[in-house]
């Protein structure tokens, strides 16, 4: 029996959040409706003036939980070490910040916050006490473009593995497993002038195997010459850098990391007609996790919203949904092989 657990990021509905088509508690009930398992939610996104929210937003978060049964999963936490125009936080601004996010977490009934790419290394020791107090876990976001082989991931990783906590790890964005460029992205930055010529170059480079990252590492970090004389526009630059956000790696590449993975964001751009995402295999990816034994929750995190093309309907509701029952059928597939 597969212990893979699957639930919704509130990140995937945020434009029908942002422009006020639904609320907090519409958001719930939809999801509940469509027999979502969990969720996971950006706290300072939904609720207000986190990580201090009022007692009375607390108290509709207590009251939305319990009327809709969700299970609240992961918060994910941004450390804005910007805040100031004139200086960077210190070391201990810094620690204090998660710590008032900890015991938020451990508050709204989340027992594990994502932490996003590049928060630095110095702060697991000092949380540790407060993680194991409150029984919160924290996790550094693995994602495309900030992959392992970025230093910064690599220090918060050095450290993670030398406190040896339980309540720190690591959470995978399977945008790292990109076997096409997203059509979605593409499309989008086509609208906006890109030649096709540049989108064939990209696109070839995933049909090899490899991806625009590995690419232009691989020449000094910039365009190759052939790619450079193809570039005749800003719409042309803007799509060729921004490319390289989506990564082609083996599942291999976790397998030392999976006593340290405590999440899966399953990224999603695009659920299409035959039901399948069009640029990762999900049903591979869950594969490779059933056969290492995860037990942990894979999270629909749609991206595709920030593609849609001016003009046309977004369909957050209708990519979610979609990717969930895909997300579903993989697993009873898997579920059925062990009979």
């Amino acid at each position: 029996m597969s212990k893979i657990k699957t639930c919704v990021s509130l990140y995937s509905l945020q434009d029908e959040y942002l422009n006020k088509r639904m609320n907090l508690e519409d958001i719930f009930k939809f999801l509940a409706e469509n027999s979502v398992e969990g969720i996971e939610i950006l706290p300072d996104q939904m609720l207000h003036n986190t990580p201090h929210p009022s007692e009375e937003t607390l108290a509709e978060w207590d009251r939305l939980v319990n009327t809709y049964k969700l299970k609240p999963v992961c918060a994910d936490v941004f450390l804005n070490t910007n805040l100031y125009k004139n200086r960077e936080l210190t070391k201990r601004e810094c620690v204090d910040l998660l710590i008032d996010e900890i015991k938020l977490a451990n508050r709204l009934g989340i027992r594990l916050i994502r932490l996003v790419s590049m928060v630095p290394a110095f702060v697991i020791e000092p949380l540790i006490s407060y993680c194991e107090k409150y029984d919160v876990t924290i996790a550094l976001e693995i994602h495309a473009g900030l992959a392992f082989d970025v230093p910064k991931t690599q220090e918060f990783i050095d450290e993670m593995r030398r406190v040896n906590s339980p309540y720190v790890g690591l959470v995978i964005d399977t945008g790292i497993f990109c076997r096409r460029l997203p059509r979605v992205m593409a499309n989008y930055c086509k609208h906006l002038g890109t030649n096709q010529k540049v989108i064939d170059y990209i696109n070839d480079i995933f049909a090899k195997g490899s991806d625009p990252r590995k690419v232009y590492l691989e020449n000094g970090g910039n365009f190759p010459e052939d790619l450079k004389k193809l570039v005749k526009n800003d719409a042309d630059l803007f799509f060729a850098q921004f490319a390289d956000g989506y990564e082609n790696l083996p599942y291999s590449v976790l397998d030392e990391y999976m006593p340290y993975i405590k999440h899966f964001h399953f990224k999603l751009f695009e659920m299409t007609e035959t039901g399948e995402e069009y640029s990762m295999n999900f049903k591979e990816i869950l594969q490779y996790l059933h056969e290492k034994g995860y037990e942990g929750y894979v999270s629909t995190e749609y991206e595709g919203n920030r593609w849609v093309l001016p003009g046309h309907p977004m369909v957050e509701k209708e990519q979610v949904i979609a990717h969930q029952k895909l997300l579903h059928k993989c697993i009873k597939e898997l579920e059925s092989l062990e009979v």
